[in-house]
């Protein structure tokens, strides 16, 4: 049996998506996470990872190894990665080039967090693709594949990633099912898990991966990563507040309509029904709003269930200062 892992032992992260706000553009979204990003160097926050997504008005980080290299140059320490690169759409010659080019610019710092879904609308996939649709049987070779750049014993291979070969970049199984958590306990690699928006299976992949881990050259133990939602004020009624920026994103996602990402409302009342607000709630039942008490009251339950190495947090809010804030707040609750 695990021994209990405790929240102030617990590893303390970060997911942005480099949010485009309502009545701003791309440029304000990337300044923001950069600043972020060295007001969590200075906070003490392990990583931060940005994520692939495409055809989303409210959501800029599309070009994920171009942010992930301009994040990296303004920090010092951070470690700074993918969560995740969609491997299907790219070729993983590409990545291990892209993803070597970061290794060699910023020395033990880059992560590649790798998934198998195309973080986008089946349309836009084949635009990505160019018609080469890859099916989830395909994740498995193409992620071997990759690692075969990587290793050193590709020297005389006839296809070389240069740079690349022979730098360690770790990486990362992303999922948000138990599809990807029978694959990374059998690669031995470690697990990070989407429960901010898909927490139906998340205590059960990780259980399984757990359960059926297999010692790796990369990882002699199962490493588990869950990535939550955190709205942190230090009023209970502003963080409630704040979090309609973001109920009103996921708003967008029960609707299959994507936009930037709005200010915060009094309330959520007439802007949807009861049955979007009980879809909305079962999406984000990995999701914690309000004031640092309460949530450290919460997320040390959570810990006491899930028993993960490190909590990642994501915030989405429309107030940078109020963002950067929640950060602040979240973080003193692993302390």
């Amino acid at each position: 049996m695990e021994a209990e892992k405790k929240l102030r032992d617990t590893l303390y992260s970060a997911l942005d998506l480099a949010i485009i706000r309502e009545g701003f553009d791309a440029k304000d979204a990337f300044d923001r996470s950069v600043d972020l990003a060295k007001e969590l160097e200075n906070l003490g926050y392990k990583r931060f990872w940005l994520a692939e997504h495409h055809n989303m008005a409210n959501v800029g980080s599309s070009a994920t190894a171009v942010l992930i290299g301009h994040v990296a140059g303004e920090t010092q320490s951070i470690r700074v990665g993918s969560g995740g690169i969609m491997l299907p759409n790219h070729a993983p010659l590409m990545v291990a080039e892209q993803f070597g080019t970061l290794a060699s610019l910023y020395p033990n710092r880059i992560d590649l967090g790798l998934g198998r879904a195309p973080g986008t609308d089946q349309t836009t996939a084949r635009a990505l693709r160019r018609d080469r649709m890859e099916t989830v049987e395909e994740f498995p070779s193409d992620l071997e594949e990759l690692q075969r750049y990587f290793s050193d014993e590709n020297i005389d291979g006839e296809v070389r990633a240069v740079p690349g070969e022979g730098l360690e970049v770790p990486i990362y199984l992303l999922g948000s099912s138990m599809s990807s958590a029978v694959l990374a306990a059998k690669k031995g690699l470690p697990y990070a898990f989407a429960s901010h928006f898909a927490p139906a299976q998340f205590l059960s992949a990780i259980k399984y991966y757990k359960d059926n881990f297999q010692p790796s050259e990369y990882l002699n133990t199962p490493y588990v990563i869950a990535c939550v939602n955190i709205i942190a004020a230090e009023e209970e009624e502003r963080a409630q507040m704040l979090a309609t920026s973001f109920y009103q994103m996921a708003l967008g996602i029960i609707r299959r309509k994507s936009y930037p990402l709005r200010k915060p409302v009094a309330s959520m009342g007439g802007v949807w029904s009861e049955a979007e607000a009980a879809a909305i709630e079962q999406m984000l039942a990995c999701s914690f709003v309000g004031s640092p008490s309460k949530l450290q009251n919460e997320l040390s339950q959570f810990q006491q269930i899930a028993q993960v190495d490190e909590i990642m947090v994501c915030s989405h809010i429309y107030d940078h200062e109020d963002r950067v804030k929640s950060y602040e707040l979240a973080q003193s609750c692993f302390n």
